[in-house]
């Protein structure tokens, strides 16, 4: 690890983007504004974030979406043969359909997210990873969210931002909404005016994209615009998932109160699958050692009224594939 990414204080690009996580302007030149902010040159903006892409730690400047709002999505996991972990992580970071996989310590020992215009290509998607690995993969659909990705903090809060939950479920959408987002998948482009590349690729002008960018942002459909941290590369390399067996009656009183606990930056209730995986409560905590992030994780529990429940704590090990999440038809899917 570079000094570039561990000392904040020292790396004006990180300050930047962390700055800029959300509230991205959604205008013609916004890194004319965003400069405009700092007393930067829009040139000198583009070359910060340039700066910082290269070395790994912006992964891209685009849209969080609200899950399942757009198409559908997913968590699922499978448990690899120790000989077979990298073949089998290869096949699943092959499905276009999968945005995240990861290897974590438990017996279930990838992870990945799987996501697509609707549910029956992310159940196709399921099978033919249970196939072609001859694994049994669980599926573990999203039933609540109480804490969803507004930003992370990179010095004391873990994250920028708390907002009221909006109950997910399909949004009112079109196709001009899935080509834009589909054409924000790699992010925006660093030039004075990104935004025309990306309605040129969708197929209107500037001003619709902005102003569908708009409407999707105040509607909650983007949970956030702006800029997307390799946690990683920045430092972040003890992250671990934290799950609890909870009654379904209680579940909702108490992922409320855990969404509260300032180290938690994603906040789920999920469907388990018992016998398996009897867990429905799931919290996310990144950090830079792994005895802050246990600390952290025992702190949350006991301010949530959790410590009593089952539970279990999955650090991720790897990390095979981190992209923005797909929402067209792959190639050869039918309709």
């Amino acid at each position: 690890m570079t000094a570039l990414y561990t000392e904040l204080e020292c790396n004006p690009p990180l300050r930047l983007a962390e700055k800029w996580q959300r509230g991205f302007p959604l205008c013609p030149e916004p890194y004319h504004r965003i400069g405009a902010a700092d007393d930067l040159t829009a040139n000198e903006v583009i070359a910060m974030f340039h700066d910082l892409a290269d070395g790994g730690g912006l992964a891209r400047i685009g849209a969080a979406v609200r899950p399942n709002s757009v198409g559908a999505s997913t968590l699922a996991a499978l448990s690899a043969p120790a000989e077979r972990l990298d073949e089998i992580a290869a096949l699943v970071s092959a499905e276009v359909c999968v945005n995240h996989n990861y290897e974590r310590e438990h017996p279930f020992n990838l992870w990945f997210v799987v996501t697509g215009p609707d549910r029956d290509s992310v159940a196709a998607t399921l099978e033919r990873i249970r196939r072609a690995s001859g694994c049994d993969v669980i599926d573990l659909p999203l039933e609540r969210a109480y804490h969803i990705d507004l930003g992370f903090g990179l010095s004391g809060r873990r994250r920028l931002h708390t907002e009221p939950h909006t109950p997910f479920g399909s949004a009112d959408t079109d196709d001009l909404d899935r080509a834009l987002l589909t054409a924000l998948e790699d992010g925006l482009e660093l030039v004075e005016r990104p935004f025309l590349g990306l309605a040129a690729t969708a197929g209107c002008t500037e001003e619709a994209a902005l102003a569908r960018l708009r409407r999707l942002v105040a509607d909650g459909i983007i949970s956030r615009f702006g800029c997307v941290l390799r946690h990683r590369r920045i430092g972040f390399s003890a992250n671990a998932m934290a799950v609890w067996s909870v009654p379904e009656r209680d579940a909702d009183a108490l992922g409320e109160r855990l969404a509260t606990c300032d180290a938690v930056t994603l906040c789920y209730r999920r469907a388990p699958r018992l016998p398996d995986w009897p867990y429905n409560l799931f919290a996310m905590v990144h950090g830079r050692e792994r005895t802050a992030v246990e600390r952290e994780i025992a702190q949350a529990a006991r301010i949530a009224g959790l410590s009593s429940y089952p539970s279990a704590v999955l650090f991720s090990c790897r990390c095979f594939k981190q992209e923005a999440a797909h929402y067209g038809r792959p190639q050869g899917l039918a309709a």
